[in-house]
This record gives C-alpha cells, structure tokens and sequence, in this order.
C-alpha cells in the first residue's frame, strides 16, 4: 500500500512563530515536506531575504514541494495578479526569482493563483491576459505551474469577484492554454465544497488534470475532524485514480495539537 505524502504548507500554520522559523517546526512535528505561499508583499525581494528563505529550508532538512507565484496583497484582499492589467510587470519580474528558489530547492509546483476581476476592465481582457502570463509562468520555471479555484475562507476577505469557483472553471481555462506545457489543476478539496462543487464528480471527471492536492475541514477551514467534510474518503478516491502526489495541510489551528489527528509515525510519507 503506497504511503500518502503530506506537505505542510507554512504560511497558514505556525503562525505563532516567525515564517522562517515554520520549516524547522515542521520538521520537528515529524514533516518532510512543506509549501509556501509567496512569503514577501513584493515581487522581487531583496537577495539576502531570498538566502535567508532557501537557507531556512535547507537547514530544517525538509522539501519544499509548493512555492506561489506574486500574488499581491493578499491580507488585503488580492488573490492574484496573473489576470489583472497593469501588473504583469510584477509578475514577469517574479518569474524568475521563483524560478531560481525551486531550481535550489527541488521545488516543481508553482501556484498561480488567477486575480480578482477588476472594476472597468473587460473580463475577456483579463482573461486574455490571464492565459499570456500563464504560458510566461509554464515557460520560465522548471515543473508544473498550478491554477487554483478559491473560496472566501473563514477568515479571509470575500473573493466575490474571483472567477475559479469550482474545478470545471479551472480546467476551462487550462484548456484554452492549448499546447502549453506543464500545467494543471490545484484541487483544493476545502474551496471547492465551500463553494459547492461536487467534489467526487469533480475528481472522477478530471483526475487526470489534477497536480497538487490541499485540504482543510468545513466548516471552518480547520484540521481533518474538526468539521463535516468526508476527507478520508475523497483522499482514497483521488489515490485510487492514480494521483500519487502530495496533500497539502492547508487549515488553520493555533495553538498546540494542530496535527493530533494525523499519527507521527505517518507524517513523513515513508
């Protein structure tokens, strides 16, 4: 029986220490594996914040398996900047600095998350748009650049004018990118129950498509068992259509026994 590969994903748990200190807790917790969202509110950080994020990995000993793309503001409430005119810039910019963490690291997942819609433009323009600087993200980074839908969260601001509700949304748009290479689906299984989606429908129909895995609980966006959600099962269902990738720990808990759920003995996927 094939071991499941879980990866912490730091910028939503151990939010009590500092980010560059998570990895080493991770590891501490029994972890191989942790992700990243984009951990400066710029594009292009500084060199020595860049060192200083690649030596905390490497000195905790874990894998960095998921890194995002610039997305923007996202306490504020951006969720993205891959569709949104005026700061492809930024993003451009970004690529390569992303590029060049993974290539230290071993990281090939990359998410991208879409942007909001933006009031006075187009959505066709955005769209358009959208699938250019996806294909500038497939071509500059060495492994698979991910596309996310999104829900609100429990704490997060309403991302009412996110267009990636549900998993057809996504792959729509996956397949408008044509021939490009190296892309796939970010199957959040948290985002899309809370936005209603069909979850085993949507992994029966697009398990091909799906690279990445995340999950939280609803409600409440917190630990497997703390809500409603049969994760279990839609884990075994994802293992039995062949995905052997990891599952990102995406919740929120705070405080002590974030991973009492899960035994030690299986948290690092061997």
């Amino acid at each position: 029986m094939r071991v499941i590969r879980w990866t912490v994903n730091c910028s939503i748990l151990y939010t009590d220490l500092p980010p560059l200190e998570r990895p080493a807790a991770a590891a501490a917790d029994g972890f191989a594996a942790v992700e990243f969202w984009w951990p400066w509110p710029v594009a292009v950080p500084a060199d020595r914040d860049v060192e200083a994020f690649v030596r905390a990995i490497e000195d905790a000993g874990v894998l960095l398996t998921g890194l995002n793309f610039f997305a923007g503001d996202m306490p504020g409430g951006d969720r993205g900047v891959v569709s949104w005119p005026g700061r492809s810039r930024e993003l451009l910019d970004n690529i390569p600095v992303v590029a060049a963490i993974g290539q230290r690291l071993g990281c090939r997942a990359f998410n991208a998350l879409y942007g909001n819609r933006i009031d006075g433009v187009a959505a066709q323009e955005q769209d358009e748009l959208a699938l250019e600087m996806l294909a500038a993200c497939a071509r500059g980074v060495d492994g698979t650049v991910l596309l996310e839908p999104l829900s609100a969260g429990s704490r997060a601001p309403e991302p009412a004018h996110y267009p990636l509700r549900t998993a057809a949304d996504t792959v729509a748009v996956l397949d408008r990118l044509g021939d490009v290479p190296n892309v796939g689906l970010l199957a959040d299984l948290y985002h899309l129950a809370v936005n209603g989606d069909d979850v085993p429908a949507a992994i029966a129909r697009h398990a091909e498509r799906i690279a990445h895995v995340q999950i939280a609980d609803a409600p409440g966006r917190g630990a497997p068992g703390t809500g409603a959600l049969p994760i279990r099962e839609w884990i075994d269902q994802l293992r039995a259509t062949g995905y052997d990738g990891y599952f990102g720990l995406e919740y929120r808990s705070e405080g002590p026994g974030a991973f009492d759920w899960l035994p030690r003995e299986q948290r690092a996927g061997r």
